[in-house]
């Protein structure tokens, strides 16, 4: 378990560690913006968005190609379309009013780079004082879900509701190298504007419930074929890697070594989030973190074989935050 100083100033690492390249990737075009517009954008009003309407992003290398870098507030389906050779995702982080990822750069990129230097060394009580040299704002960063893990060559939708406001998007994976995909341009901005969607919120064939104190919570079971799935997070805390509890799907063939799934989804670890991912496990869909009470949704197809539901959080087997289940 982690130490009372690594409670205390969690809150303010979990969004260091899950931004990364916010110190980094974005362009000269975007640095230049003056935070009193930034403001004003998400205010301007924009054509209603249709109920067909998805945001559709792609990633052919190591990048989010988005359709534009604005979307209404409400309701979103978000297609995640993942042409590479790699495992990615998508998490949507919504910054306090006035920030935008260029403040990142001169606030929070020295005492991130040292904190992850002395983690590296094993050094928890002086990452612990490198991180407490983090802007008081960064810790306001607030996770609004977004896709799970997704296999090379695979596609996935969730739909998520989002506030107005500034948010980045990125993946943290790791390359063999140890450097997060998000160092090597996989975060963009979206700016979310105060219109409304008229887009509804879905209606599910099955929930999942996640929490702390029960665990992971699967009603009914599924059967095959394209289901929608409801994410309801009964509340949220900062595991020992730091991050809080999501919802991963993972198909899992017969002679899958589920710790080795386990292990890999840490992280914290050298090895963990690491890429190439474990074999014998297809990644399919899932949702990302979010606030207590709030509540996402993922489309998965299903096919005959087993499957597992599982979170990022080290120990899930002893947490309830890994379930198995078997499609007909």
């Amino acid at each position: 378990m982690i130490s009372s100083l690594l409670r205390g100033t969690a809150s303010a690492l979990v969004c260091a560690c899950l931004t990364f390249a916010l110190f980094s990737c974005k362009n000269e075009s975007k640095k230049n913006l003056e935070t009193s517009a930034s403001d004003s954008l998400a205010k301007q009003e924009l054509p209603q968005q249709k109920a067909a309407e998805n945001f559709k992003i792609v990633t052919n290398s190591m990048e989010f190609i988005l359709p534009k870098d604005t979307l209404l507030s409400g309701w979103n389906p978000i297609v995640y379309q993942n042409n590479s050779n790699e495992t990615h995702f998508i998490v949507f982080e919504k910054y306090p009013e006035g920030k935008r990822l260029e403040d990142t750069e001169k606030e929070v990129g020295p005492a991130f780079q040292e904190g992850m230097d002395y983690i590296m060394e094993g050094n928890m009580d002086k990452a612990m004082e490198a991180f407490g040299k983090l802007p008081e704002w960064f810790s306001q960063v607030q996770f609004y879900g977004g896709t799970g893990l997704v296999s090379p060559k695979s596609t996935t939708q969730s739909t998520l509701k989002l506030d107005p406001g500034i948010y980045a998007i990125e993946c943290y994976v790791k390359m063999p190298n140890g450097r997060f995909h998000s160092v090597e341009g996989m975060v963009e901005e979206i700016i979310v504007k105060d219109s409304l969607s008229d887009i509804s919120e879905p209606q599910a064939d099955y929930q999942i419930s996640i929490g702390s104190e029960n665990g992971m919570l699967l009603e009914g079971n599924p059967s095959a074929g394209k289901k929608v799935f409801k994410v309801h997070f009964e509340d949220q805390k900062v595991h020992e890697n730091f991050v809080g509890h999501d919802v991963q799907l993972v198909r899992k063939e017969k002679e899958a070594n589920l710790d080795t799934l386990a292990n890999w989804l840490n992280w914290s670890t050298p090895q963990g989030l690491m890429t190439p991912a474990p074999k014998g496990f297809k990644f399919i869909a899932g949702m990302q973190e979010m606030a207590a009470g709030k509540n996402g949704y993922f489309i998965a197809e299903l096919t005959p074989g087993d499957y597992v539901l599982i979170s990022e959080v080290p120990n899930q087997r002893e947490k309830g935050l890994l379930k198995e289940f078997h499609v007909e």
